[in-house]
């Protein structure tokens, strides 16, 4: 649905050159929720912007729903109306809402519709049934002043829905709210993609939001996409830096003659007692140094570091024992033990 190609961008400020898109290539499948992680100057902004073409690429392509929208830029006035009518199918939720105080919650909403030239009528009932959608039906005739961060951006979204858009971008939309505020959101969004198979392109720099509601996910450090791929395989990735983020564990060996294993549990709906089957199975002692296990979106997932009695040559059938049970081992500074693990399988 979204896919981006060797995209660059670069801006020039006070005689010097800054690149914050540095190659991107970028593949969102039609009806997922997609997240893009960074740190601060990643280049998460300037992607988001870029899809739309709110920035125009320096180099590389855009293309949306099957339509290359760069070749669609500065190419006269044909192209220039194809371009607005394909943006009209992209909704755009801001961190900062960009509501106008001068007009109630309705004609909020009902603002990109007049763009494209709806009549009062229909603009009206759209709005309305918009704003029942995301649950601000008693507002309509609210001015924002007089609204609750939630609730403002709540209206955001009906009015990114007004064009009946296939994709939804959502720039830091949480960012500026408070943690139970920003879960109600992310509910929302949520419900939204699996209502109106919107596919969701999110830009955070939140790990819990991933975690919440990503269905797949890319983490950015310097204009570049580091790492990507379903929140599932990310988590089986051995070394991955997202996933160490997403779930961090820590502690060290108490011994020489022992075994510290990291093991990784993916999203699953089967709740399953591993670490006690295992220490019933071999008579062993097994010490749970950390743990970061959640559940999000109705499954269970996470990581944890264990340790285990001798070295790991002696720890072969236990190993073998907890891959058997579908959970992905690795062993701290060594060569990774296996492989990821099958994609519905047990956690803790």
């Amino acid at each position: 649905m979204i896919t981006t190609t060797a995209l660059t961008k670069v801006y020039h400020s006070h005689g010097r050159e800054v690149t914050a898109l540095d190659g991107v290539d970028l593949h969102v499948t039609e009806s997922e929720v997609y997240g893009v992680i960074g740190q601060s100057g990643a280049g998460k902004s300037s992607l988001i912007r870029c899809v739309n073409l709110l920035e125009r690429p320096t180099a590389g392509t855009v293309t949306v729903d099957g339509q290359d929208l760069t070749a669609l830029a500065d190419r006269g006035p044909r192209a220039r109306k194809a371009l607005r009518e394909a943006r009209s199918r992209i909704g755009m939720v801001f961190q900062h809402f960009n509501l106008l105080s001068s007009r109630t919650v309705r004609q909020n909403v009902e603002l990109p519709l007049e763009i494209l030239g709806t009549g009062r009528t229909e603009r009206a009932r759209k709005a309305l049934d918009l704003l029942d959608l995301v649950g601000l039906a008693d507002q309509a005739k609210a001015y924002p002043a007089h609204l609750s961060g939630g609730q403002k951006q709540r209206v955001g979204i009906a009015r990114a829905l007004a064009g009946d858009p296939k994709v939804l971008l959502s720039d830091e939309a949480t960012s500026s709210l408070d943690p139970e505020t920003t879960r109600s959101i992310l509910r929302l969004l949520r419900d939204l993609n699996r209502q109106l198979g919107l596919t969701v392109l999110l830009i955070t720099h939140e790990m819990d939001v991933v975690k919440a509601v990503c269905d797949s996910a890319a983490l950015m450090k310097e204009g570049r996409i580091v790492e990507s791929g379903t929140v599932g395989e990310l988590l089986a990735t051995p070394g991955s830096a997202f996933a160490e983020a997403l779930y961090p564990v820590s502690g060290e060996a108490s011994d020489a003659d022992r075994t510290l294993v990291d093991l990784t549990f993916r999203a699953g709906t089967t709740v399953q007692p591993t670490i006690s089957r295992l220490s019933r199975a071999y008579g062993i002692d097994v010490t749970i140094l950390s743990a970061t296990i959640d559940t999000a979106d109705g499954r269970q997932a996470g990581r944890m570091r264990i340790e285990l009695p001798g070295r790991v040559e002696d720890n072969a059938p236990p190993l073998g024992f907890l891959r058997d049970q579908g959970v992905h081992v690795g062993l701290p500074g060594r060569e990774p033990a296996d492989g990821p693990a099958p994609a519905e399988e047990s956690a803790v």
